[in-house]
């Protein structure tokens, strides 16, 4: 696993973002896509029937990514709470910082 400092912004965003939810399926809201990494991609691929591909993190390290379009993420979401997940979703808040990373936090958990 790629140290903190060779992670992407995003990457170590994301992370923190996870560690306040363990529990909960993250959908991490990138531009027109909500994104799902790691293990909650791997299951949300399994029960959604979607795609399992992956993404850069970090030097020469990639990570399970199963995403969705924005507009269609309700359906998905109830698909997981049906199937007795949590899920937390992580939206954009604002503008790009001046490190060109978009602001995120968690704005809703449906059980």
């Amino acid at each position: 696993m790629a140290k903190g400092s060779d992670l992407t912004p995003v990457r170590r965003q994301y992370l923190q973002i996870k560690k306040q939810y363990p529990d909960a399926i993250v959908f991490f809201r990138l531009g027109d896509f909500y994104e799902t990494f790691d293990e909650d991609a791997k299951l949300v691929s399994e029960v959604c029937d979607i795609v399992l591909t992956s993404r850069p993190v970090g030097k020469g390290q990639r990570v399970p990514l199963a995403g969705v379009p924005y507009h269609a993420v309700e359906g998905y979401i109830a698909k997981l709470i049906g199937a007795g997940y949590k899920v937390a979703i992580a939206e954009q808040l604002g503008e790009a910082t001046s490190r060109g990373l978009v602001p995120r936090e968690v704005v809703r958990v449906v059980t």
